[in-house]
């Protein structure tokens, strides 16, 4: 893309920049985010979103802080990590800045701290590269050129440091030629991959069709699609997935139509602290984005609404997790442990 989903601007004094995607499809809006507290609302408010995004952004976001003194880094720190509390990438990556504050200077406060959200940044666009190379591998072992594949929410460059984790894969079978049909789904109630995800594969140039969250079985029933893959917010011990709402839709539609459900995702979203999904919170989010998305109402004023933005798909309905170490397959507690922690 020519404007970076994510960018620092100049030296350890500088800012955040940001592609506002709460503006995408319609225009390309970029968000300067110049305090801690405009890169926590900047998340927040889905400016930028994806877990590694998330991540990334947060970690830059503590660098503006760095001016202070390190007990700001802490009282920063600990405020991002308020902004939204499914994504584990964020957690992780406010530990990692956390760390290096600790063992830097006052004078160099500033310039660790950037030196490592940088490299945040870079070690992401490299795993995004890995998990395309390898997700890519698998599928041209399983499928046809012929095949179709179904996608949900977005998990392309708008939601990584880098080419994504699911897109990234999509985009690296298009690179090779084996270029299968992708179906968006269009990703309710913020519509994600009708937004994003189509922008994004309009923009690469890859075959797609977009359709409405509803009609993801019946595409399957006609044999239009031949898998599906996805990305994840935060992964168990046992490879239960979390991922955007409607995510475990998917797989359960897959596995009624006999079909392989991938999750692609790094390292960095695996959370072996948690023995199963269940452990994984759920971010609810406001009523108004299912009764008046975009600002037009859809629902009348004062019904109740219950609005989770994730849910998660049990580890028995994954076919396999394309990590940039390789895929998990089959998806278990062992499996897992085997690859994540070696």
């Amino acid at each position: 893309m020519s404007t970076p989903t994510i960018e620092w601007v100049g030296d350890a004094d500088g800012h955040l920049r940001l592609i506002d995607q709460t503006k995408l499809p319609v225009k390309t809006a970029v968000l300067n985010c110049d305090t801690v507290d405009d890169v926590w609302w900047a998340i927040k408010k889905l400016s930028v979103r994806g877990a590694p995004a998330i991540g990334i952004a947060a970690a830059y976001g503590v660098v503006l802080a760095a001016s202070d003194s390190h007990e700001s880094i802490k009282t920063a720190c600990d405020h991002l990590a308020t902004s939204r509390p499914t994504a584990v990438n964020l957690f992780w990556a406010l530990d990692r800045m956390r760390r290096v504050a600790e063992d830097a200077s006052d004078a160099d406060l500033a310039e660790c701290l950037l030196t490592e959200a940088r490299a945040i940044h870079a070690e992401d666009a490299e795993q995004c590269a890995a998990i395309g190379r390898h997700g890519a591998d698998l599928l041209e072992r399983t499928l046809s050129k012929a095949s179709g594949i179904l996608t949900h929410c977005n998990t392309g460059a708008l939601a990584t440091g880098g080419d994504g984790t699911a897109l990234a894969v999509l985009f690296e079978l298009h690179r090779r030629g084996f270029a299968p049909h992708v179906y968006a789904d269009e990703t309710r109630p913020l519509l994600q991959g009708s937004r994003l995800t189509m922008w994004e594969l309009n923009d690469r140039g890859v075959e797609a069709t977009l359709i409405c969250d509803s009609m993801a079985a019946h595409v399957m029933r006609e044999g239009r699609v031949a898998a599906a893959i996805v990305g994840a917010d935060r992964i168990a011990a046992n490879g239960d997935a979390a991922n955007k709402i409607g995510t475990y839709s998917v797989a359960l539609l897959c596995k009624a139509h006999d079909l392989p459900f991938y999750v692609a995702a790094p390292s960095t979203t695996f959370d072996l602290s948690l023995a199963s999904g269940d452990e994984i919170p759920i971010e609810e989010r406001a009523a108004e984005e299912v009764t008046q998305p975009g600002g037009v109402t859809f629902a009348p004023d004062g019904v109740n609404v219950y609005n989770p933005a994730f849910d998660v798909t049990p580890a028995d309905l994954i076919s396999g997790i394309v990590t940039e170490r390789g895929v998990i397959a089959p998806v278990d507690k062992g499996s897992v442990g085997r690859l994540i922690t070696n």
